[in-house]
């Protein structure tokens, strides 16, 4: 059942934007560390240093405090201007800025940490893990569909299911290694292993899914 306050914070109550970010970064450690479920919001609260009143007028809940959580990891690590396609933008050069920071959020220890989570969590709480996928994954997949969809029309990718070739082009990126990490089999890779690893998907994917142009970048 999800924590709630003896008395709601009222609409309208100024924001204190440095305990806001105390709160996530609070969050984030005992989402990791302890679950979802074995994370309270007075343990959240008491972690971040503010009170639990002051935790409810900025998060109503705790899934709102996880969805958010997630969301902003996502937006730090791949953020959108990662996705903008200028007028002399290198589609190739494009992707492997994109391909290098989602292997790296992808593999990171939070990520996995979190994503093993969510295993977890499958069977006990379906509809946090729809959430957790519809502001983090399905974010990603959205920003590449819109990327692949703009590309296409440019004449710099032959991508006419842009959704199609985002799965593919994340599932490249993601390969056997981040399995292994989930299971503990393995240690991430280095930098290099891990830049060649993007590299080769790179090539891959402009291979299947490159115009002319793209090829000759």
């Amino acid at each position: 059942m999800t924590d709630k306050p003896a008395t709601p914070s009222g609409p309208g109550r100024p924001k204190d934007l440095a305990k806001r970010e105390a709160i996530l970064t609070a969050a984030q450690v005992l989402f990791l560390s302890n679950g979802y479920e074995g994370s309270s919001m007075d343990a959240i609260a008491a972690e971040a240093g503010v009170s639990k009143l002051t935790l409810y007028s900025h998060f109503k809940d705790k899934e709102a405090l996880f969805s958010e959580a997630v969301k902003i990891t996502c937006e730090t690590r791949l953020p959108r201007k990662l996705f903008s396609l200028e007028d002399d933008s290198s589609i190739r050069q494009v992707l492997l800025e994109i391909g290098r920071a989602f292997q790296a959020l992808v593999n990171s220890p939070e990520s996995i940490g979190l994503h093993r989570v969510m295993v977890a969590m499958a069977t006990q709480n379906p509809a946090l893990s729809r959430m957790f996928f519809d502001v983090g994954p399905q974010r990603l997949l959205l920003d590449l569909e819109q990327l692949f969809a703009q590309a296409n029309q440019r004449g710099l990718l032959c991508a006419n299911e842009p959704m199609r070739a985002a799965e593919h082009f994340c599932s490249l990126i993601k390969g056997a290694t981040h399995f292994r990490l989930l299971i503990g089999y393995s240690d991430p890779p280095d930098t290099g292993e891990a830049d060649k690893h993007v590299q080769d998907c790179i090539d891959v994917f402009i291979r299947a899914y490159g115009t002319a142009t793209a090829k000759a970048d």
